[in-house]
């Protein structure tokens, strides 16, 4: 192994940048990140000094190019390729499986950056999804880090027993070809929404379709007359829709018959538990347990940042509530990013 200097990324997939964000917090230098979504790239790189955004489609980006665009070296032990994929394939959450075919085999095409840079270290984040279906191509990466000298780590992790104040399960991939490595254990000392929400913790009172003051963004979306009164009759702290599923006119279509799936939709968060996964519908109550816990309106944008643990001076520019939720929602939190780097730092010394 080369004499260690410090520790360098780069963050494939990048988005708004979460996992730069706390990597950097971990004392590592990220060169850039690589993403398709221009939209993302002023957020980048306002909130991550000296990292520079490649607005890129990686199925067509040649690895002789970011050699030359970053001026990086192949069998850089110093090097660290994060490869966080977008997950709508492989996710639980029912989406499309046509539209999101896209993102099947974008693992794949970071392999071909590995396998061309061989990078020192090599991180993926992803649904637990893309583990265990018969169809992933994460076995086939796995097997190929392992045939290239990589010692592999993989597990899924829960980030609420990492002090994340929401429930995210995630799998998540640490690969050494310096070092043994190992993915790092939980510290067990969970957050809740009540640790981090609240007036207390700086979030005034609002109503729904508050505009918050820029940056702080502290915005709610707007909702109907008849769903700010379908929240009311909500219990506070954790309540569901089953206090107004059977009143006439406030039954939804969807649930006419008496389905008693998805409770979670025009749910209300819990004070003294963590929040559910924050995904990038989390401004919309229909969409899950995404209201208030006892204010009638959905989390705000700041809120939901705050459960993603991305600091609350971290700017997120963008043309709509939902393209800004987007890059929240997507994004590796900051905080699980940081204890992350700080273990691959640790291996390495």
């Amino acid at each position: 192994m080369t004499k260690r200097t410090q520790l360098k990324a780069i963050d494939f997939f990048s988005g708004a940048g979460g996992l730069t964000n706390g990597l950097m917090a971990s004392g590592i230098k990220v060169l850039g990140g690589v993403d398709n979504d221009g939209s993302c790239k002023a957020t980048f790189e306002k909130n991550n000094k000296g990292a520079v955004f490649l607005e890129r489609d990686i199925t067509k980006y040649a690895p002789a190019d970011l050699e030359r665009e970053l001026k990086i070296s192949k069998n850089d032990d110093n090097m660290i390729f994060a490869g966080c994929a977008p997950c709508q394939f492989w996710s639980i959450i029912r989406t499309s499986k046509e539209k999101s075919k896209k993102t099947k085999n974008l693992i794949l095409d970071f392999q071909r950056f590995v396998e061309y840079f061989l990078p020192g270290i090599v991180l993926v984040e992803n649904v637990p999804g893309i583990s265990s279906k018969k169809d992933s191509p994460m076995g086939n990466f796995i097997s190929a880090l392992e045939s290239l000298g990589y010692n592999v780590a993989h597990d899924i992790t829960d980030m609420s027993l990492y002090g994340i104040p929401q429930k995210r399960r995630r799998f998540t991939l640490l690969a050494s070809r310096v070092s043994t490595i190992f993915l790092p254990k939980p510290t067990n000392k969970q957050k809740t929404v009540r640790d981090v929400l609240g007036t207390k913790n700086g979030f005034q009172k609002i109503k729904a379709g508050t505009t918050g003051s820029d940056p702080f963004l502290h915005t709610a979306a707007n909702l109907s007359d008849k769903n700010i009164e379908r929240l009311q009759m909500t219990d506070k702290n954790g309540g569901d829709r089953s206090k107004w599923q059977n009143k006439k006119g406030y039954q939804l279509d969807c649930y006419s018959s008496g389905e008693k799936k998805f409770y979670d939709t025009y749910g209300r968060m819990w004070w003294d538990r963590p929040s559910p996964t924050i995904t990038t519908k989390f401004f919309s109550i229909s969409n899950g347990r995404f209201a208030h816990p006892e204010e009638d309106r959905a989390i705000s944008l700041r809120e939901g940042a705050t459960l993603q643990t991305f600091p609350k001076n971290y700017q997120f520019i963008g043309t709509s509530i939902a393209s800004i939720a987007k890059m929240i929602g997507n994004a590796v939190p900051p905080k699980f990013a940081e204890i992350i780097g700080k273990q691959i730092v640790e291996s390495v010394q």
